[in-house]
Formats: structure tokens, C-alpha cells, sequence
């Protein structure tokens, strides 16, 4: 296996491991020798990076695992390439200030009070926090500027956290112009990118490319993550000869270098591969709009920024990704609890809600075996129809004369807890709250306020309007009982104005605004603890592993047409945990494509992730409630294993694949749960036969069908091995079919 290591150059002749060091006297600054190295190991990876005779803090080493007693040569700067690049332009630098003739991307730019735009970050000091985890002080070369960067390795999976402190030391206000959480260096090879895009309805589209010199951008600028463009990436070294032709990463081999940041808000990722064929991954806030003053004494933290490595292609590292999140990001990590089956009103009766009408939903429901019953959009103020009511957050009198007890009564009665819509962070203007504080929207005064579905965005930044939203929430949680809130966000920012601060002061708006949104999830369950969440925007506009710390769950996309969201679904699992991943059954023909499909089928592809029902249940047939209570009834029994197991890719719906399938396998190995989907079948032709991935080859796993069967003389019971190298062949022809089977380890 090839790691990744940062190869020194030819001057180097001797080899020195040093301890982690806590003095501040720079270690670099009397003989010009370098400093120390330190060294993270986790899982199977080993990171490592030194101090150099300049004193910059250098990248050394990101790949597989090293020998306890392996040594790692010392850092020393690249030289002077011609007279057109300087070594602080050459160097692959850990965290680098833009200053002293650097032309590579920043970590972090500044302007003094006097007008001087010069950053040179050398080493002070390592402080070790424990095992795994260390503190980096740097600080630039004459002005009172520090910089402590943050280290922390997961021992299981290897998944680095890294981020960012800037601050102020010195007597006078200093503007912070960009500040990245985190710089990433790979050595010379050839490399694949893969990252997410897409756009309201098509989201989690997995690109993949060839990584060449100049920069690759990926960004949100639109004050939160967006659906154009999701914070994570992954890149695959081509270990083949060939220099023809586009590069594909592999999906079960080869290494794999991976990242995802934690903010939601404006981001960014700057891939570049520099002239000496280095790639370096920044990413952080995104610098577009940016302007964050520090004066003395303060302070500003980035966002986490999460790199892991993988020698098993994108598969091994979407499932130490998944481990890492359901064991350290969720808010019920180490061991959050599957998803309740939940069934949302919304596509029912829209806007028109009432207690009888919801009643009646429920009692339907509950019939099924759901979990969860969600009353959507409506319930409120003067809310007849998106052009009104947003931000007065009483109960509609006329639509519920009684409150929502008896609503929520009746629910509970039926055997299910109760959920509820809201968007806090939206007011529409026809609104007894926007009439009352036209100033607490995102504005810039004298110009117009657009708006998107009617509705303007509440600049939550303010201390003001973060206290109101805080506190209308906590009244509706204390005074209800609801176990559960959806929690939309359905347009993106414009006119990012506040106006309350001086300025040059105004910028901070895109930090404060997350912070504020962190902070008041934060305290909502600290205050009532028994309430979860979930993240939608209209979609998948904002996940990231900034807001799946304060939330549950997360809505991929408002398209639930089952076959579009096998495309989604795959992609978003290259990221994100299925146990996170909402997935609805709705009605057939689909609203958006108009396609037509069977109840199965459409069961099917929800329940890869955590399912939900969201169909008009007044329209379906004895048949279809028959048929959905069975299926809850075995996703309830398997779902463990599908949404916190170990997810294996057999066959890709991308590029227009005519056929699907999934398989997840218990972490213990105890059992599988295999999913297969077709878009069309030609010519007789069957559908292909799955060789299946994970499994204990020595143990007995006895063969249970959840819809479909196999092909005549498919046993009943055989081991592992024979699950994985002779396969299974599934019966399985026709146009937007699909069959699902579990296996059980025998005892």
C-alpha cells in the first residue's frame, strides 16, 4: 500500500522524533534547526507535521498507519524556485497567513489598523490535551496576532478534527478578511475529486473529476450550506499507469482522502494543485462578503473541519464516516436511537388543517404501526397559504378552538408521539410581527427586500430576534406536549444588511447568524431534552455536520419520487449516515414526474433510510394499508441494522444505471439487510447476479424475503462465503421493480 507521505528534501540527513513541547520559546529561532514533530494515530491512519528552520509549521505525513517506532524525517522548507517563488509559497504549510510573498491559497488574511496586509504565522508552542489531541500556538512575526490551532484524532475511526482560533493581542481593531478552519495536503500522484452538487428537487449529485493544476472552488455563498453544493469532499489516488482518459474512484479499493465541515453557514473549499504538483484542500468561511473585525482582546473561532483516510475506496470511507457521526456528531451520540416511523400531513391536506382532519390522518396512521404522527405547515396565525403568517407562532383559533391538546391527546391516545412544523427563522410581511419590527429582517436600509415564497429572512444574528425566537419556542414546547419539531428554512439570504451595527461591523452577520442558530438549538434541548429535531430547507439545503451536532435528523430533498431518490440517496450516503436520512413514501403518479409506481416499490426505496409516510392516506385502499403495515412491520425489525450498519454499495443508479442495490451488514456481523431495484429490464434479461460484501464467510445466515424472491434453487441457508462469492440471483424483471431480503447469522 502507498501512503501519503510528504517526502523531504535531498538536504535532509538525519531523523529526529520530538516530543510534544509546552515551553513557549520558539524551538526554531537560534540555530535555524528545525522543531518538533508531532504525530496523531487513530484507526488506521497516522497524521503527523513539524516545525521547520524557518519555524512554519509543516505538513509531514496523512495516510495509513505507521509503525509505533517508525520515524518521520524532519521538517525542512522547500527553496526559492527562480526568483518567482519563495519558500513560504513553496512550502505545503499546515496553516498559512497571507504574507511574505504567498501565492498559494490562505488560511488566513488580514488587514492592520494601519492599512498593512502582511501575515507571517511561525510556531511558539505544542500544548498536549490528552491523548491523541494537541493545541498549536502560532503567532505572526511581529504583530500581537495568535493563531491556535486545534488537533484532535478519533482513536476509532482515524477522523481528524481541525479548526482554528484568531486573536486579537494588540491595541487596535484588526479586520479578518478570511479564516479558513483547516489546510490539507496530499503529495505529488494522480488524484480523483469527488464532491456534491445539485439544486432544489435534485440534490446530492456525486461528481467526480480528474485533479489538475489551478484551483478547484466549491462553495455556498448564499448564508447557509445550499442545495448547489454540500461541504464535503473525497479524493482517490489512481494507482494505474494509464495517463488517458477520465479517472474513476473506486468504490471498495484503493486509499481515499476525505473531509467534511462542520458549519452551516457560507462555505467554501479551495482545491489546488500547485506547481510542484502538491494538492491542497482550504476550507473553511467562505471569504466572499467576509469581513469579521477583531479588536483587542477578542477573538474568533472557525468551524471544525473533519479529515479522515480510507485504504478501502469511497465505501471504507463513507462507513468510517458513518461510525464517526453516529458516535461523536449526533445529538444522542455514542448510541443514538433508530428513527421513529413517523407519517407527515403535509401532501394530505396542505395548508387546510384542522383537529377533525388531523384526527382522522392519525387514526389511519396509527393503524399502519407508525411511529410518529407530524402536523405540517398551517396550524398557526393567519396561515391560510404561504403568503401569510409566518412569525406569529400562535395557535390558528379558528382552525383548533381548543388549543392542540386535544389534537395531541388523541395522538398519544393512538399509541404515537407528536410533531410539529415550524420556521423560525423566516416572517412573512404579511405578518402582525414584521408590521411591528420591520427592522429585524436581513436588509440594507433604502433598498428593496426581496422576496422568495413570500417570505424574508429574520436576521437572527440580532440579540433581539434571537430572543424572541428562542422564546416563542420554548412557550410552544412547555405549553405542548411535542416530541418533535421540523425545523424549516425555505429560501436563501439576500440583502445580508444590519444595519444596528456600525459598518464595518456588518459582516459579522454571516458568522453570528449560525452562531445565534447554534445557540438556540443548544438551549431548546437543554431546556427540554425529550424534543428532537430535524434539519430541512426546502430540502437538502442544509445539512452538515454543524447542525446534525444540535439535530436528529435531516430532510434530503422535498423530491420523494422513489426512483429519483435512489440517485439521491446514493449520493447522500457518500457523506451522510442513513440514520439521518429521511425518506418518505408519497403518492404514485408522483407530483413532480408524474411516474408511476407500485406501493412496493416505493416502500422499498424509503426504507434504506429512516423511513416516513407522507401520502394522502384518505385516497389508499384496503390493499395499500395491508401492504404498508407489513412492510413497517419488517423495517421495524431490521431497521437497526439498515440505518447504523455498515453500508456497502453493490450496484451504483448512477449514470443512468438500469438497476440499484444496497446492502447493509450488522456491525457485529449478526445479519444483513439487502435492497435491489430495477429501472427496466430489456431483452429477458434478469437482473444481475449480487455478489454481497461484509459478511462473517464462516457463519451460517439464513435467507428471510421482505418482498421478491430468488431464482429456482436459491438455498434457503448458506455461509458467508457463499453469500460473497457465489451470490445470489434475484427474480426480479419489469420497469421499476424491486425486492428486499434479509440474512440472519445462525447461533
Amino acid at each position: 500500500m502507498k501512503n501519503a507521505r510528504m517526502h523531504c528534501l535531498p538536504a535532509v540527513l538525519a531523523i529526529f522524533l520530538f516530543a510534544i513541547l509546552t515551553s513557549a520559546t520558539p524551538l526554531f529561532a537560534q540555530n535555524g534547526a528545525p522543531g518538533p514533530i508531532i504525530r496523531l494515530d487513530g484507526g488506521n491512519t497516522t497524521y503527523a507535521f513539524g516545525v521547520n528552520e524557518r519555524g512554519d509549521l509543516q505538513a509531514l505525513y496523512w495516510g495509513g498507519r505507521l509503525g509505533p517506532q517508525d520515524a518521520i524525517p524532519p521538517a525542512h522548507s522547500f527553496p526559492e524556485w527562480a526568483s518567482f517563488d519563495s519558500p513560504n509559497t513553496n512550502t505545503p504549510q499546515e496553516y498559512a497567513g497571507w504574507g511574505g510573498g504567498l501565492f498559494t491559497e490562505p488560511a488566513l488574511k488580514v488587514t492592520f489598523a494601519d492599512g498593512t496586509r502582511d501575515l507571517v504565522l511561525h510556531f511558539v508552542k505544542a500544548t498536549n490535551n490528552g491523548p491523541q489531541s494537541v493545541d498549536i500556538l502560532l503567532k505572526d512575526i511581529s504583530r500581537e496576532i495568535y493563531v491556535t490551532l486545534h488537533y484532535a484524532m478519533d482513536p476509532e475511526t482515524g477522523i481528524l478534527a481541525r479548526s482554528a482560533k484568531i486573536e486579537n493581542s494588540g491595541k487596535q481593531t484588526v479586520m479578518i478578511e478570511q479564516a479558513e478552519a483547516a489546510q490539507w495536503t496530499l503529495p505529488p500522484a494522480r488524484y480523483t475529486l469527488s464532491y456534491l452538487t445539485g439544486r432544489w428537487a435534485g440534490e446530492w449529485t456525486v461528481n467526480q473529476e480528474s485533479i489538475r493544476q489551478g484551483a478547484r472552488v466549491i462553495e455556498s455563498r448564499r448564508g447557509t450550506t445550499g442545495h448547489q453544493a454540500n461541504p464535503w469532499f473525497a479524493i482517490s489516488r489512481d494507482t494505474s499507469q494509464s495517463t488517458a482518459g477520465p479517472i474513476l474512484a473506486p468504490e471498495e479499493s484503493g486509499e481515499v482522502w476525505f473531509g467534511a465541515l462542520a458549519w452551516s453557514g457560507s462555505w467554501r473549499f479551495t482545491i489546488d494543485e500547485t506547481q510542484f504538483d502538491y494538492v491542497r484542500v482550504t476550507g473553511g468561511f467562505n471569504p466572499f462578503d467576509f469581513g469579521y473585525p477583531l479588536k483587542p482582546g477578542e477573538h474568533l473561532e472557525t468551524p471544525v473541519f473533519y479529515g479522515g483516510y480510507a485504504d478501502h475506496g469511497l465505501g471504507g470511507a463513507s462507513r468510517l464516516l458513518h461510525r464517526f457521526e453516529l458516535a461523536h456528531i449526533l445529538p444522542q451520540a455514542p448510541d443514538p436511537k433508530p428513527r421513529p416511523v413517523i407519517y407527515n400531513s403535509w401532501e394530505a391536506t396542505e395548508f387546510n388543517v384542522s383537529e377533525a382532519g388531523q384526527i382522522a390522518l392519525a387514526e389511519k396512521a396509527a393503524s399502519l404501526g407508525v411511529d410518529r404522527f407530524v402536523m405540517d405547515d398551517g396550524w398557526f396565525g393567519q396561515r391560510k397559504d404561504d403568503h401569510a403568517g409566518l412569525g406569529d407562532w400562535y395557535v390558528n383559533p379558528q382552525k383548533f378552538p381548543n388549543g392542540l391538546k386535544p389534537l395531541i391527546d388523541k395522538v398519544h391516545a393512538l399509541g404515537m408521539d407528536f410533531g410539529l412544523w415550524v420556521e423560525p427563522e423566516m416572517v412573512n410581511p404579511d405578518s402582525d410581527l414584521y408590521r411591528k419590527h420591520p427592522d429585524w429582517v436581513l436588509n440594507f436600509p433604502g433598498r428593496p427586500r426581496s422576496e422568495q415564497r413570500n417570505q424574508m429572512v429574520l436576521n437572527l444574528a440580532r440579540p433581539d430576534v434571537k430572543e424572541y425566537v428562542e422564546g416563542f419556542l420554548d412557550k410552544l414546547l412547555t405549553e405542548n406536549d411535542i416530541a418533535f419539531l421540523k425545523w424549516d428554512y425555505n429560501r436563501n439570504w439576500s440583502e445580508p444588511g444590519w444595519d444596528a451595527l456600525p459598518p464595518d461591523e456588518q459582516k459579522k452577520v454571516y458568522v453570528e447568524f449560525i452562531r445565534n442558530l447554534y445557540a438556540i438549538l443548544a438551549d431548546l434541548r437543554k431546556k427540554h431534552p425529550k424534543v428532537e429535531i430535524e434539519s430541512c430547507s426546502g430540502g437538502g439545503g442544509r445539512v452538515d455536520l454543524g447542525i446534525l451536532h444540535y439535530t436528529d435528523e435531516v430532510w434530503p430533498s422535498d423530491n420523494t419520487d422513489p426512483f429519483d431518490r435512489l440517485l439521491m440517496q446514493d449520493g447522500f450516503s457518500y457523506a451522510y449516515t442513513p440514520q439521518v436520512m429521511m425518506a418518505w413514501v408519497t403518492d404514485s403518479p408522483h407530483w413532480l414526474n408524474f411516474r408511476s409506481t407500485t406501493l412496493e416499490y416505493r416502500m422499498l426505496s424509503s426504507m434504506q433510510g429512516s423511513l416516513g409516510i407522507g401520502a394522502n392516506l384518505n385516497k389508499w385502499t384496503p390493499e395499500d394499508f395491508a401492504t404498508a403495515k407489513r412492510l413497517i412491520a419488517a423495517y421495524h425489525s431490521v431497521q437497526r441494522t439498515i440505518v447504523q450498519g455498515d453500508l456497502y454499495r453493490l450496484i451504483s443508479p448512477r449514470n443512468g444505471s438500469e438497476f440499484s442495490s444496497t446492502e447493509t451488514v450488522a456491525r457485529d456481523k449478526s445479519g444483513a439487510v439487502v435492497f435491489a431495484f430495477t429501472h427496466s429490464t430489456q431483452e429477458g434479461r434478469n437482473f444481475p447476479l449480487l455478489q454481497l460484501q461484509g459478511l462473517d464467510p464462516d457463519a451460517e445466515y439464513q435467507l428471510v424475503w421482505i418482498e421478491g424472491k430468488g431464482r429456482e434453487g436459491t438455498p434457503s441457508a448458506a455461509s458467508g462465503a457463499w453469500w460473497m462469492r457465489h451470490g445470489i440471483d434475484i427474480d426480479l424483471r419489469g420497469d421499476f421493480r424491486a425486492a428486499a431480503f434479509r440474512l440472519d447469522r445462525q447461533k
